[in-house]
């Protein structure tokens, strides 16, 4: 699913270059369950930033799902990060004046489904994520798989949450796995970290 190569990433901050990543290449196959670990200033946010079509890099290539997205434009990136992509925020990015349900029925309101569609898709996925305390991590994965993406990428997602929601948490996100979905997940805790497959340590732009 995402093949990098040589990818690099700076930024030019006056006359000072700053290089977040440096010749950075990995595979992540479908289906996989991948964590990212790293310490702060390592480029683990710049990395998904990048993988999540948020950033583009300086220099290399990224292909996704076999097309090679590290040229492509502002909308075509917009595209694959609306139809392909789910994210999971440590502090959510919950619209805070929305509902539940709103939060949710966002991304496919951008996707253009109808009323009907949106709905249906809204109580299944509400109900999925066992959505039964109106937790804020629970809402943010379900608005993540609103659209069905075939990644999901996960920021701390029990940063800020208690050790045993994270363990339900967690769970889902192996299930979500289980069902054929890629999950890319950064996390600092190791105890986390061993619900993935494998796990890529970062440090200072380089994979160690």
């Amino acid at each position: 699913m995402i093949k990098m190569k040589s990818i690099s990433k700076v930024y030019q901050m006056g006359k000072v270059s700053l290089e977040a990543l440096k010749e950075i290449s990995l595979n992540i196959e479908a289906g996989e369950f991948v964590s990212i670990m790293g310490p702060s200033g390592s480029g683990k946010s710049t990395l998904m930033n990048i993988i999540g079509c948020l950033d583009t890099p300086t220099s290399g290539s990224y292909f996704f799902e076999e097309k090679n997205v590290a040229g492509f434009s502002f909308d075509q990136l917009s595209t694959i990060r609306n139809q392909k992509i789910g994210f999971v925020f440590q502090n959510f990015n919950l619209l805070p004046y929305a509902t539940t349900y709103e939060n949710v029925e966002l991304p496919m309101l951008f996707e253009g489904k109808s009323g009907k569609k949106r709905r249906q898709r809204v109580f299944e996925l509400l109900e999925m994520v066992g959505l039964v305390d109106w937790q804020q991590q629970r809402v943010a994965i379900a608005r993540a798989l609103a659209n069905d993406p075939s990644l999901i990428l996960a920021d701390e997602p029990t940063g800020n949450i208690d050790s045993k929601t994270g363990k339900e948490v967690m769970s889902l996100f192996v299930e979500l796995q289980q069902q054929g979905r890629t999950i890319l997940m950064v996390t600092h805790d190791t105890n986390i970290a061993a619900y993935s497959q494998r796990t890529i340590h970062l440090l200072d732009g380089y994979v160690v």
